[in-house]
């Protein structure tokens, strides 16, 4: 059977070579001259065959290797260059732990889990890499995956010890192996200014704060210390981002007393709210009131500490179109579900 096309069997090869030997075993010249190219192309052949399939890598040249540091109150993002692929980043938002991921620029690595490494340098005799665990990756250009905050701790401690991120996959197109690697060259001034960033995040981020609430320990309207130390972190928000310009206010009660002046309960609360807004800078205009009583409640009235969880303010932050934005003050629907404040 002849060999398959493009990759010559070793056996047919082993034949070809002995053609240019004759039967007494002596070489003419010509037959030496073809002999001997023969021999070469045989054992290049064989190195071809046998030779490892390498992997598709990635890698900043060490001369070449920087880190670059940008972000503002809402998030700070630590990141690396990597020729011919994108960039590898530590992005952290305002109210969270860090995460790494990689930018692609084409959507090189296939979907499935890919191994996340804190690998040692070739300097580091006697140490050895660190997997991580996996990761999930989308078959997409832009970020194909995000690491865990854990994982992504755990390479910022080895980027200072001298290790490398490392990201081993497949090749979207062929399942070859893949390699994406972080150079840690240059890295602790860059780390340190990415930290004079992160000092100055806000304490939360916008999916944190669009849904939050304050409660009312007592039986009445008052806001207390704790209440307004919530309201201060909102405050702090929308000073940040100014697109974010409107706020919902659902005050709710328990089912002591009757429902009329439950009702009534609310509303106060929910203008206590309101007025201490106003009173620290928030157009009342962007504020809509509304009051429901005992209607919606957040767990069952079946103790004293289940009535005070009921009685609160749910505040909900959004960006709404300018000419959308009006006042209004009645309880006409059912409140969105708020989330628990921010401690």
């Amino acid at each position: 059977m002849l060999p398959e096309k493009g990759v010559p069997d070793t056996a047919h090869r082993a034949q070809v070579l002995a053609a240019g030997t004759d039967i007494c075993g002596i070489h003419s010249p010509t037959s030496l001259l073809g002999s001997t190219v023969r021999s070469l192309f045989f054992l290049t052949s064989l190195l071809f065959i046998s030779a490892p399939v390498m992997a598709l890598s990635f890698q900043t040249r060490l001369e070449n290797a920087q880190w670059m540091v940008a972000g503002d109150q809402f998030e700070c993002r630590l990141t690396q260059p990597v020729a011919g692929f994108g960039s590898g980043e530590f992005v952290r938002r305002a109210g969270e732990a860090a995460v790494f991921r990689l930018n692609a620029d084409e959507p090189w690595m296939s979907a499935g889990s890919a191994t996340l490494l804190a690998a040692a340098a070739p300097w580091q005799p006697g140490r050895g890499d660190i997997n991580l665990g996996s990761v999930s990756v989308q078959v997409s250009a832009g970020v194909p995956f995000n690491s865990s905050q854990e994982q992504a701790g755990r390479l910022l401690t080895g980027l200072l010890e001298g290790r490398s991120p490392l990201v081993r996959h497949r090749t979207r197109a062929g399942g070859e192996s893949l390699e994406v690697r972080i150079l840690p060259t240059r890295f602790k001034p860059a780390y340190d200014e990415y930290l004079a960033c992160t000092a100055k995040l806000l304490p939360v981020n916008f999916d944190q704060i669009r849904r939050s609430q304050v409660g009312f320990p007592g039986e009445g309207a008052e806001l207390d210390d704790l209440s307004k130390a919530k309201l201060d972190i909102v405050l702090a928000f929308l000073k940040a981002d100014p697109t974010v310009n409107h706020i919902e206010l659902n005050g709710h009660s328990d089912n002591s007393g009757n429902r009329l002046t439950n009702r009534e309960l609310s509303r106060q609360r929910a203008l206590a709210v309101q007025a201490y807004l106003v009173a620290h800078g928030v157009a009342g205009e962007r504020i809509d009131v509304r009051f429901h009583g005992e209607r919606y409640p957040l767990v069952n009235n079946s103790s004293a500490a289940n009535r005070a969880k009921n009685r609160r303010v749910a505040i909900s932050l959004s960006r709404v179109p300018e000419a959308a934005v009006k006042p209004t003050a009645a309880p006409e629907t059912a409140p969105a579900t708020a989330a628990p404040a921010p401690a």
